[in-house]
């Protein structure tokens, strides 16, 4: 697909300014037109470019004014050493205004220092989005409501802003892990050009660093899953799958998803394992041939390379492959007897599953230990039925046993297989105390997922953004070791622009974009994954002590927790929880 709107690959540091601001082209994409253009509000808006610290829980709408209380010019925040924090500042206008820029300076605190570089303001740029509905399902665009949603973080220079418009920003900034505790203190400047003229504003922020340290995402227990699509971002870019092009451009998308603490690398073992379920098949990572005289063999190139890149980004903990139960139950293979590829149903139970599997098994196993990856490689399957899994799980037992099992269960039958090595349950699902205790005291991971089905708590891209980072919570309130999604980048043809698709609710098949774009919804996930690493290291310090206040703090831990985990939602705005459990967190450090 061509596209005419796109730029080169910008670096994640880019949104630093030139100090003569002199004119420049700001070089973007362009937005879908808004359902809702009309707007509101406009009426009352000084002719200004006006702004003002907002909340990292709301979506602002592109052509509705802003109402604040107030307009904050300043920021606080609060965040242990290692810790990545957000905030959100917003710009609206009743005039065209050009080339929006910024320029960071360090966050002070005496002679200590939070460089510029980890302070990064990016454009918040809309993409089209629908409603839940009835959730999963084949949908026609015109059956639902549609409007554009605040949820892409570019990495853009500067931006030029039309009249009646709002443009948030989204600001991250990443503590250095050796600095010392106490207030830093700096500013953000905004540059922009108004009728020609140049202007200025700057705005303060303030961080309060705790003195306590979160450990690097690489030591997080949490057990993250985002599934990873590597095909996609070949079609995005128009490369060839698995060159050394491809790899480029994987690598930095994948070192962000290692920075939110993914343990598990995607892989399948033979054609697309969910026969088109997404706008970009999956490619095949190794390649099956039946020689002429009836052997086989196996191409692990493919394979080999995307494991050892993700290895080398710093997810290296799990290798789960898709799939022996693919959705069709097909398979394919070059034969060179026919000089053609060959494609079959290998249905578990039948004779030509056992005579195709068998063999690669085999030579599958011996490729692991070669790789010294047997160890923590799983066969894993997806939704199938607890007859077939029966089949293939026996099968797995008798000619795999140095193989682990993993399972996204929704037909509540994990417990039929309390032994397998990584159970993931549909939400609303529930696993037994005494199960969960076993697994747990056997190493093997439980975790529960969400998909189209869960109108709360998902992260379409009309979801309320705290949802991404009570996903998380839920999972540490509920007794699980993680979270599962099915797609981290499983991209429709333009997210860009569109993240609506054609048989789930918008946003379903990603939480990042192209060109290593991260999203609000992924930056809010990333918090609740830091939160429950906090709250894991302060749960720990807190039971190896008698001392009674130490008993008081653990009880106020156990009592937010148990309202998180209430099914099928908590009584209380998911909001508001997390923003208490974050806040908990901190002040249990003071």
């Amino acid at each position: 697909m061509k596209k005419l709107f796109l730029f080169p690959l910008l670096m994640m540091t880019v949104i630093a300014c030139s100090q003569s601001h002199s004119e420049k082209f700001c070089p973007t994409y362009e937005e879908l037109p808004d359902p809702h253009k009309s707007g509101s509000g406009w009426e009352n808006i000084k002719p200004d470019l006006n702004y003002s610290f907002g909340s990292i829980d709301e979506r602002y709408a592109k052509h509705v004014a802003p109402e604040f209380k107030e307009n904050r010019k300043y920021w606080e925040g609060v965040a242990w050493k290692g810790e990545r924090i957000s905030s959100q500042l917003i710009l609206w206008t009743t005039e065209d205004v050009k080339q929006v820029e910024f320029e960071v300076s360090g966050l002070k605190s005496g002679k200590n220092l939070i460089p510029d570089s980890c302070i990064q303001p990016h454009f918040v740029r809309y993409t089209m989005t629908d409603e839940f509905g009835k959730g999963c399902g084949y949908r026609k665009p015109e059956n639902f409501a549609a409007s554009l949603s605040a949820d892409v973080l570019d990495n853009i220079e500067c931006m030029d802003m039309e009249a009646n418009s709002v443009r948030p920003v989204w600001i991250t900034i990443d503590i250095p892990r050796d600095i010392e505790a106490g207030i830093y203190k700096g500013k953000v400047t905004l540059f922009a050009k108004i009728g020609g003229k140049s202007w200025k504003k700057d705005l303060n922020l303030q961080v309060e660093v705790l003195n306590k340290t979160l450990t690097s995402s690489s030591e997080w227990p949490f057990y993250l899953d985002l599934w990873q699509h590597p095909a996609s971002i070949a079609r995005w870019h128009n490369v060839p799958l698995w060159s050394d092009e491809h790899f480029n451009l994987l690598r930095p998308l994948m070192k962000r998803l290692a920075g939110a603490g993914q343990k598990v690398i995607t892989t399948n073992l033979n054609k697309d394992p969910w026969n088109g379920q997404c706008y970009d098949r999956y490619g095949d990572m190794i390649m099956w041939t039946k020689k002429t005289g009836g052997t086989w063999s196996y191409n692990y190139t493919a394979f080999d390379k995307w494991v050892n890149m993700m290895m080398e980004v710093g997810i290296n903990k799990v290798i789960n492959c898709y799939s022996m139960v693919p959705w069709n139950n097909e398979l394919h293979y070059w034969d060179e007897a026919k000089n053609g590829t060959v494609t079959v149903q290998a249905i578990p139970g039948t004779p030509i599953f056992e005579a195709i599997w068998l063999p690669f098994l085999s030579d599958f196993k011996e490729h692991l230990k070669a790789k010294s990856w047997i160890d923590i490689t799983n066969i894993a399957m997806d939704e199938r039925d607890p007859k077939t899994m029966k089949v293939v799980i026996g099968f797995l037992q008798k000619n795999a046993p140095e193989l682990g099992i993993a399972l996204a269960d929704n037909h509540k039958s994990y417990k039929e297989y309390p032994f397998l090595k990584d159970i993931s349950i549909a939400h609303g699902a529930t696993v037994e105390p005494e199960d969960m205790k076993y697994r747990k005291e056997n190493g093997l991971i439980t975790t529960y997922y969400v998909c189209c089905s869960d109108k709360f708590p998902n992260a379409f891209t009309f979801s309320a953004p705290a949802e991404s980072a009570f996903a998380i919570w839920f999972a540490a309130a509920s007794g699980f070791d993680g979270f599962l999604r099915w797609a981290y980048n499983s991209w429709v043809e333009n997210p860009l622009l569109d993240s609506r698709f054609r048989t789930w609710p918008a946003g379903d098949t990603n939480i990042v974009y192209p060109e290593n774009r991260s999203s609000i919804r992924f930056e809010r996930l990333m918090q609740g994954v830091q939160d429950v690493e906090k709250l894991r290291i302060l749960r720990e310090e807190l039971s190896g002590s008698n001392d009674n206040m130490n008993k008081a703090k653990l009880d106020k831990i156990d009592d937010l927790l148990q309202r998180i985990s209430k099914l099928p939602e908590p009584e209380e705005p998911c909001n508001k929880l997390v923003e208490r459990a974050s806040k908990l967190m901190n002040d249990l450090v003071r």
